[in-house]
This record gives structure tokens, C-alpha cells and sequence, in this order.
């Protein structure tokens, strides 16, 4: 395990609107703001898009993902982090549980979903030593690389 320490700067509230597409919303908020890593809390409603549901095969890269659909509104909670892509663009690495009927989808959410009416997103900037998101070329896989300093 790699670690840093860091502490919390500023906290944001975010109402995304219908149409509002995750992870893509959010991470032009944090380049606007100039937040470089950051911890997500969403919660709200979804109806277009799809989740990623792991790897088809986890030993073979690249890797091709199991894609979900998201078909019609479903409630979702989620969880993520920001940290910056080699380039210094935030990146949100989330990952949510969208439910509908008595069925949940869980996954990251990568690959896009649509807000449906409103959601909710809490925002807290960590100060932190280097973060980043760099691609990996054993995996196929942008992983969060942490230097302890």
C-alpha cells in the first residue's frame, strides 16, 4: 500500500440538472475550479448510459469491459475520486448503485450516465501530496499512483 497525507480544503454542494452526464459534469466542474483531488458523494436519478461491470476476462489486456445498460430511471448512489490524468485534467473515478424495480446495477460509472430530473453531488477537495491517475501499461488500466514524499 502507498499513501499520503493531506488535509481537506474547500467543500462543494452541486445540483446537476436533467441532461447533466457523470463522470464528464463533474470533471469539468473540478478543471473550473482547479481542484486537483477530491473525494465525490452523488445521489440522485439516472436514465440513460451504462455502468462498467468488471472485466470480460481479467487475464487478458486490454481489458474489455462488461457494459450494463442503464434502461429507464433508475435511483443511484455513489461514491468516487478526482485525482489528475498524466495531462493534469481531473479524472473521477466513481463507482454507483443504480436501482429500478427491485433490481440494482452496480458499477463504475465511467462510461457515462444521464441525470434524470436532479442529483446531488458533494464535492470535498483534499490537499494532498502527488496524486495522479497515469496509465498502466501491465493492467491496460488508468490506476491511481500515490507518492508517499
Amino acid at each position: 500500500m502507498k499513501a499520503t497525507q493531506g488535509s481537506i480544503g474547500r467543500v462543494f454542494v452541486l445540483r446537476l440538472e436533467d441532461g447533466d452526464v457523470v463522470p464528464a459534469c463533474i470533471e469539468r466542474f473540478a478543471s473550473e475550479q482547479g481542484l486537483r483531488v477530491g473525494q465525490g458523494l452523488l445521489l440522485g436519478a439516472f436514465d440513460e448510459g451504462s455502468v462498467v461491470a468488471g472485466p470480460r476476462d481479467s487475464n487478458t489486456v486490454p481489458r474489455k469491459p462488461i457494459l450494463l445498460p442503464v434502461d429507464g430511471i433508475h435511483e443511484t448512489i455513489g461514491v468516487g475520486l478526482i485525482a489528475p490524468d498524466e495531462t493534469g485534467t481531473p479524472r473521477l473515478h466513481m463507482h454507483g448503485a443504480l436501482g429500478r424495480s427491485g433490481a440494482t446495477l452496480t458499477g463504475c460509472l465511467r462510461e457515462g450516465v444521464t441525470t434524470w430530473l436532479i442529483a446531488e453531488a458533494v464535492i470535498t477537495e483534499l490537499l494532498t501530496g502527488p496524486v495522479k491517475r497515469l496509465p498502466d501499461a501491465a493492467s491496460g488500466i488508468s490506476l491511481l499512483t500515490v507518492d508517499a514524499g
